[in-house]
């Protein structure tokens, strides 16, 4: 089950830039220095993440648990809202990333654990790395706003999270395979929404832009994991 990607700055209400309030050239550097900000702490915490899960599949520790995981992840999510503007803020995003790094480490022990899990999980990074250069490049290029998307895949995820907790609880395999590539699918939609909202302005705190960022491709990633497993498991 992936966390619900629902900050409150993306997509639930996305804050858009009031005209007239900045010269074009003032509205670009900001965006850019943001944009560079943020990529530069996405790949902290991406690595920060990563070890955590390292560490937790070699260790083979157990997963947090349901409550644990949302009462976590919901819990420095608004935290992170919270302490956006303090120095707080970035060692939350730290402690969320690591949390979720940790739910990771069990998921890559069961997918190991089937015939040909360790290509699957390879194929998920570099799909899931890919796919974000990909939009990220197409995003730059030509600067279009997504920010009409923001309604339509907040939505989505929440229709998603239900369905995927009813797969769960009701053991629905077919189901759970659904839900998997609408996440992958929303989760794209997400890093578009997101990169087009900081290159256009709508967007100027890097620690929330990284926040949301880094859930939508940890759900891209999972749900890629997901569905790489089943085919492998298939086999």
């Amino acid at each position: 089950m992936n966390p619900l990607h629902n900050s409150t700055n993306a997509p639930a209400h996305a804050m858009v830039a009031m005209p007239g309030t900045a010269p074009a050239t003032g509205r670009s550097a900001e965006s850019l220095r943001v944009l560079r900000n943020t990529w530069a702490l996405l790949a902290m915490t991406l690595m920060f993440s990563a070890g955590v899960a390292t560490v937790v599949t070699a260790w083979k520790l157990p997963a947090p648990g349901l409550l644990l995981t949302l009462g976590g992840y919901f819990g420095l999510l608004f935290a992170i809202h919270k302490l956006q503007n303090s120095g707080w803020a970035v060692g939350l995003v730290f402690a969320l990333t690591g949390f979720m790094g940790w739910t990771l480490g069990p998921m890559l022990q069961a997918t190991l654990a089937l015939p040909g899990g360790a290509q699957s999980i390879a194929l998920a990074l570099g799909a899931t790395g890919l796919t974000f250069l990909g939009l990220s490049s197409w995003v730059l290029t030509t600067r279009r706003d997504f920010s009409f998307l923001g309604g339509f895949l907040f939505a989505g995820m929440l229709v998603a999270l239900l369905a995927g907790l009813a797969a769960m609880f009701f053991q629905m395999p077919a189901l759970s395979l659904a839900v998997s590539a609408a996440v992958a699918l929303l989760s794209a939609g997400l890093i578009l929404f997101e990169t087009s909202r900081i290159v256009n302005g709508g967007e100027t705190n890097y620690v929330l832009a990284t926040v949301s960022l880094f859930v939508s491709i940890f759900n891209l990633f999972t749900s890629l994991l997901s569905l790489f497993g089943f085919g492998s498991n298939e086999e």
